[in-house]
């Protein structure tokens, strides 16, 4: 959530055959020339349990420590935690842990509470900064990510990192997945990356993030894209955070979206920002004046995401 004040600080200036994603954490996706396809409900369907992992993320981590939170929890009942933490406010909330039924590993960030005044803060610092190269070794100097962003994920970086390690030395064939929404989904965006970088070769790193704004520069697309090959934004009908920051203060959102239009009816764009067609994102909201706050919450095909949804 944000507040008008971070709203007006984001927004941008008005802007004038495909493999459809597979959300298994174990499958890899090659980044394709775009061309807009139509999902099946239950290919929408299938994104649900991950869906219920970032609702379940806004809950208190006490709960998540013991995975007691309530339905969120009870969505995704064999899962295994293996650290929680954050307060909800200077440290957005996140936990760590296995996913037998997918054998994978999950990391889970929580998005922007509106009541958490410091989170809010986050959110609204707008300067880039080159990525740190002690936490993204080998990352060009080109690639530019927003400031608030990459602060906020340097305090968890380390520990989520040893809590991944942990899991995978248990679980030798496992996958990984970062999950979050809004500020949380940024935070999983950069997960995705520094897992990459600093895991051994060819475990295999996925993404599903819900509303999320953009992260960084091109030169961060590009270089995310070229490691990340499997990472899907997905974004709620008129929700206008996904259009935040604006492209005109040299923001683009990294591949590849996945665009809910109504129930059961979803589109996905895949390869870079789709700024032509009518269907994607960037094109059907062009500015927050026509879009819709409470889109940013859901539903995500029945399922609402944010702090009084957690239980």
């Amino acid at each position: 959530m944000f507040t008008l004040t971070t709203i007006l600080l984001l927004s941008p200036l008005p802007l004038s055959v495909v493999a459809l994603p597979h959300p298994d954490a174990n499958a890899t996706r090659a980044l394709v020339p775009r061309a807009v396809a139509t999902m099946s409900a239950p290919q929408l369907n299938a994104y649900t349990p991950y869906t219920q992992f970032a609702r379940a993320a806004y809950c208190d981590s006490s709960t998540l420590k013991d995975w007691s939170c309530g339905k969120a929890c009870e969505a995704n009942p064999d899962f295994q935690v293996n650290t929680a933490g954050g307060n909800g406010n200077s440290i957005q909330n996140y936990f760590v842990g296995y996913w037998p039924s997918k054998n994978t590993v999950v990391v889970a960030h929580e998005g922007t509470d509106p009541t958490a005044f410091e989170s809010v803060l986050t959110d609204v610092k707008l300067l880039q900064r080159s990525l740190d190269s002690t936490l993204f070794p080998g990352a060009p100097s080109s690639v530019t990510v927003h400031d608030g962003f990459a602060n906020e994920h340097a305090l968890t970086a380390t520990a989520i990192l040893a809590a991944v390690k942990n899991l995978l030395s248990s679980h030798s064939s496992a996958g990984v997945v970062v999950i979050g929404h809004s500020l949380g989904g940024a935070l999983a965006e950069l997960d995705a990356l520094y897992l990459t970088l600093n895991l051994p070769s060819g475990t295999k790193i996925s993404g599903v993030t819900y509303g999320t704004p953009r992260v960084g520069n091109a030169a961060w697309s590009t270089y995310f894209d070229s490691q990340v090959t499997n990472f899907t934004r997905v974004n709620n009908r008129d929700d206008f955070i996904p259009i935040l920051p604006g492209r005109s203060l040299g923001y683009e959102h990294v591949a590849q979206e996945v665009h809910i239009l109504g129930t059961d009816s979803a589109i996905v764009c895949p390869g870079a920002e789709d700024t032509t067609d009518a269907q994607c994102t960037t094109s059907a909201v062009p500015n927050i004046f026509e879009g819709n706050i409470l889109d940013h919450l859901g539903p995500y095909q029945g399922v609402w995401i944010g702090t009084i949804f957690c239980t």
